[in-house]
């Protein structure tokens, strides 16, 4: 069994967190929590698909060019290739999950 609680930790970006709750090659699920306020790099996955699920708070995904706000139990699915980008932009943290096939370790080119 896993939890936040029990799963190895890593903190990014501007003082955001996440947990690692699956971390194997053909797939990762990572718990994240996000500040007010922050954002990560605008980048793509040239072979790694995600879906990000919304648990608490508001998550605004930039995708392509176009914004998308996700309230608590709303999610998005990122294809490889589109680029994108996590931001917070309420003034309240959000906690998401994101699910990637396969693993985006060595699979993510940074725009900015």
């Amino acid at each position: 069994m896993i939890s936040k609680a029990t799963a190895e930790h890593y903190q990014w970006g501007d003082n955001c967190d996440g947990w690692y709750l699956l971390k194997r090659e053909e797939m990762s699920i990572i718990h994240e929590r996000m500040p007010p306020g922050t954002r990560e790099t605008r980048h793509y996955h040239c072979q790694s698909r995600q879906f990000f699920l919304v648990l608490s708070g508001e998550l605004t995904m930039e995708l392509e060019g176009k914004l998308h706000t996700l309230s608590a139990q709303q999610g998005i699915e990122i294809a490889p290739q589109a680029k994108h980008q996590a931001q917070n932009c309420s003034d309240t943290e959000v906690e998401f999950v994101v699910v990637s096939h396969p693993t985006t370790r060595g699979d993510r080119i940074n725009l900015e």
